[in-house]
This record gives C-alpha cells, sequence and structure tokens, in this order.
C-alpha cells in the first residue's frame, strides 16, 4: 500500500477533509515541544484551519525524548490523519499544519538556533505535568531532579524542557543583540493550573540560576499567557491505524484518534505577531483561571477517579468505567456536591450542563481511552486534579468524602497490585518510592496509607499534617484492600 505523503495527498477519496492550502508554501511561525497526540488532534487542528487565510503558522513540532513519533511524521510529510470518532460515525482528516518534525536528541544545538529564527513568534507546549521537572505542591523547580542537575552543568546541551526553553531564549538574545528585539510568546497546553505562570517561574529560575541578565532580558521580552485546553485522545491503537488506511485508502503510520468536541482557551497576552486562533473557536480572554479550574477539577478530576477505581474495578477503558452505575453515580455526586461548588462559573457556562455533558463524553464507547493510561503520573496530577479542590472544601469547612475515596483510589493503585494479587506496573516519576512504601508497610494497609500521606511532594506539608484528612483517606484504603473496590464504593454510596 502508498503511503500518506504530499505526493499521494491528491488522489484521497473525497470524503477525506484535506488541507485546503498548499502545505510546501507554508512559513514556520509556531515551535512546538512535545510531538504527541495530543497536541496533533488538538492546537496543529486549530493551526490547520487558519493557514489558507494565513500561511505564516506551519509548525516545527520536536519531540524531546524519543525519535518514535518524529519518524513516521518525517516519512509522510508531516502529514497524518484526525480520525473524529462518535458512537455512530468516523470522520478523517488530513491535518498539513506540521511541516518540521525534530527529535531533540539528535540535533540538541540545531532546535536551540530555531528559537532565535525572527519568524517564530510563538513556541507552544505538551510536555505532560512531569515534563516541567517542578515539585507539583509547592510549583518550584525541583533542582534535584536529575534533568535539571544535569543542565545547570551543562546549559548549552539542556535535556529538561525548562532548560531546552532557556537556552533557546538565551539564542534568541545573542542573535537580537544590538538589534531590535524580536518578541516571543510561550503558551503552555499542560493540565497544570495557572500554567503559563507557573512555567514562568520555572524558566525564570533557571535563567537566574545560569545567567541574572539572561533572566532579566527574558521578564521583559517574553510573555507566558495561560491556557486551558479540552480534547479526550487516547493512545492510538492498532485498529486505528487499520481503520485510517480503509478511510484513505494508503497508508498512515501516524493517525491519531479524538472525540469530535475541542476548545481551547488562551489568555490574551501576546509578545508579538499570533495565529488568529479564535477565527478556528479558541476562546481569547483576559483570565483564563476559571475555565482552567473547570476543566481541571470537573473533566481531569473525574477522569481520575474513574481511571483508579475503575481500574480496580476490573475496567479496562474509560467508557466502561463511566458505564458502570456504581462508578457513575460517585462521579455525578463528587461533580455536583464537592466540585461545583468551588468554582465560578466561567463566562457564558452553565456547570449543570457541563457536567452532564462530560458524562456522555466519558461514555464514547468509540474511544478506547485506557483506564491504565489515564492513571499514569498520579503523582504529579493529584494535585491539581483532585487535592486542589479538597483543599477549598477544607478550608470552607465542608465534606470531602468522595474527593477522600479517590484519593485513595490512587493509593491503592500505586501500591502495586490489582485485587486478584497480579503487579500493576504503575508508570510515575515516584514509583521507586511507591513500592519501597509498600516494602516497608509489610502489606499492612494502615501503614502503606500512612506511607503515601507522608509524601509531601504529592500532599504537600499541609495535608500531611492534617489528621482529619489523613483518617478520612486512610479509612477508605483500608476498606479497598480489605472489601475491594466494588464493595467499598457500594456502601460508601448507601448501596450496600
Amino acid at each position: 500500500m502508498n503511503r500518506l505523503s504530499l505526493r499521494t495527498l491528491p488522489a484521497l477519496p473525497a470524503t477525506v477533509i484535506r488541507p485546503d492550502y498548499d502545505p510546501t508554501q507554508l512559513s514556520v511561525g509556531i515551535l512546538h515541544l512535545g510531538l504527541g497526540a495530543f497536541h496533533r488532534a488538538h492546537q496543529a487542528v486549530y493551526t490547520d484551519e487558519l493557514l489558507v487565510r494565513d500561511p505564516r503558522w506551519g509548525i516545527c513540532g520536536v519531540s524531546l525524548k524519543t525519535p518514535r513519533a518524529v519518524e513516521p511524521l518525517a516519512a509522510q510529510d508531516g502529514l497524518y490523519t484526525v480520525l473524529t470518532k462518535g458512537s455512530e460515525s468516523t470522520r478523517a482528516r488530513v491535518i498539513g499544519s506540521l511541516r518540521e518534525t525534530v527529535f531533540a536528541g539528535a540535533d540538541r544545538v540545531g532546535l536551540i538556533r530555531r528559537f532565535a529564527d525572527p519568524r517564530i513568534t510563538v513556541v507552544t507546549a505538551t510536555v505532560t505535568e512531569k515534563g516541567y521537572c517542578h515539585d507539583p505542591a509547592t510549583g518550584s523547580l525541583n533542582r534535584a531532579h536529575p534533568d535539571i542537575v544535569h543542565d545547570m552543568q551543562h546549559p548549552d546541551a539542556p535535556e529538561s524542557a525548562v532548560g531546552i526553553v532557556t537556552a533557546g531564549l538565551a539564542a534568541r538574545r545573542a542573535a537580537n543583540a544590538g538589534r531590535l528585539t524580536a518578541p516571543l510568546t510561550f503558551v503552555c497546553c499542560d493540565n497544570l493550573p495557572h500554567n503559563g505562570t507557573l512555567v514562568q517561574g520555572l524558566v525564570a529560575a533557571f535563567a537566574r540560576a545560569r545567567d541574572p541578565a539572561l533572566a532579566e532580558w527574558i521578564e521583559r521580552n517574553v510573555t507566558f499567557p495561560c491556557s486551558m485546553v479540552d480534547r479526550i485522545v487516547p493512545a492510538t491503537t492498532d485498529a486505528d491505524i487499520v481503520e485510517t488506511d480503509r478511510l484513505l485508502g494508503v497508508h498512515d503510520a501516524a493517525p491519531v484518534a479524538a472525540e469530535a468536541f475541542g476548545q481551547w482557551v488562551i489568555e490574551d497576552r501576546f509578545a508579538g505577531a499570533r495565529p488568529a486562533w479564535e477565527e478556528a473557536g479558541a476562546q481569547l480572554v483576559m483570565d483564563v483561571t476559571p475555565f482552567e479550574m473547570m476543566k481541571l477539577r470537573l473533566l481531569n478530576g473525574s477522569h481520575s477517579t474513574l481511571a483508579y477505581l475503575g481500574f480496580l474495578m476490573a475496567h479496562d477503558f474509560l467508557w466502561q468505567a463511566a458505564c458502570d452505575p456504581l462508578l457513575a453515580a460517585l462521579i455525578e455526586r463528587q461533580m455536583a456536591d464537592e466540585i461545583v461548588p468551588t468554582l465560578a462559573t466561567p463566562p457564558g457556562a452553565d456547570l449543570a450542563a457541563y457536567c452532564a455533558q462530560l458524562m456522555q463524553r466519558f461514555r464514547n464507547s468509540a474511544l478506547p481511552h485506557r483506564t491504565r493510561q489515564i492513571a499514569m503520573d498520579g503523582s504529579q496530577k493529584l494535585p491539581q486534579r483532585l487535592l486542589g479542590t479538597v483543599r477549598d472544601r477544607i478550608g470552607a469547612g465542608a465534606r470531602y468524602a468522595h474527593l477522600a475515596l479517590a484519593v485513595a483510589g490512587w493509593i491503592r493503585y500505586a501500591s502495586g497490585t490489582d485485587e486478584r494479587g497480579a503487579r500493576i506496573e504503575v508508570a510515575d516519576p515516584l514509583a521507586g518510592t511507591f513500592a519501597q512504601i509498600r516494602r516497608d508497610a509489610r502489606d499492612d494497609p494502615g501503614a502503606i496509607a500512612n506511607g503515601f500521606l507522608d509524601l509531601k511532594a504529592v500532599f504537600g506539608a499541609d495535608l500531611v499534617a492534617h489528621d482529619a484528612f489523613r483518617k478520612r483517606v486512610g479509612g477508605n484504603v483500608v476498606e479497598l484492600f480489605q472489601d475491594g473496590a466494588r464493595a467499598t464504593l457500594a456502601r460508601h454510596l448507601g448501596f450496600a
């Protein structure tokens, strides 16, 4: 079978949506860090919508850790397919906005130089929560992280996202010495509270340690607007590739599958030229915070709850967990009773309708989103997805029983064995610490709970010292070990 490429693009079936511009005529105006499925199904699609009117905004996509994402895309001239999957139909669209693909490990010097290109005025990033090498509980740069230690010693050969951005900005500063400075905007698109402000602080801390004058230049010439992104994009499966090939009539080795829903809210704080993403449906606002909190707590918090408890209840996929009556009841109560009261309603939003829409999205069986995929990196995700809400409930003197059970579900999952005694491959930066807690506890559920609840990197000093929180979560952990997730949840909901 022929492969998707610029040569085969014109012969695709009429049912396949394709670029309405010539990809070879695009300039590159956006540098993107983190060439994963989410970026290709989200920011790259918004950009693709604009290019027929403004060809300045082609994307240079960078994979920071592995060449696996780059190789198939490079072989396809940067083209790939987005499968938009609903319960009744699938739509195929070929995206042409990705004009360059770079693996950082193959040409780190060249990557840093790309930051100095005056045509590039926007840098975007989807490197996941753990990719910023920060302390999730405090938001500060983790100077003991191995990548940060390396980058402090070798600032011109950085490994971390923060080190790469700082080195790139240093190159941009040097390229503009004695001339009019070309301003730059960095848009973080990861699920972190106040993500732009957070990344600005991390880069500033690293830059100050490297060169205080560089830190001052960054403060004057680079902005870090906050943003909120939303679209469910599971990992691509072999079945997705087979379906894409059938729809296209050529082979695409790098398709992505996603739901129809998409949302992008961006703080309107750009240093220089930018794409008119609002013409593709993005929202440019003065304050992203209410949108960000709505999404992080309702969607991502519910995702994590479904992932941990759903996995323990033998649900491989998110849609299965969301269709389980017990889990559905928990999520609906958790959202309505404990999360919504902590939120400010974003302009134009209806929180009750948003919650109902979320349940429909979670139940989309056309998207095989694995619970174990959502469960990854829990130590980095819990602070913004669940623990911030817990803190607000504690501060208000209000109940947080459902949230406490969700946190206990994470501890039970991260302890490393399922309810049948089989090993769970826990993917988390703190996986070694979790395993040591389990060994030290000698499989005693109460001791396991206490070991996890002592983790200040996750819970912060405040929750570690909060007796009522520890008692509530620890009791749930013991129940989950002794009685299993289904019985514990039924009793918790009053169904037992």
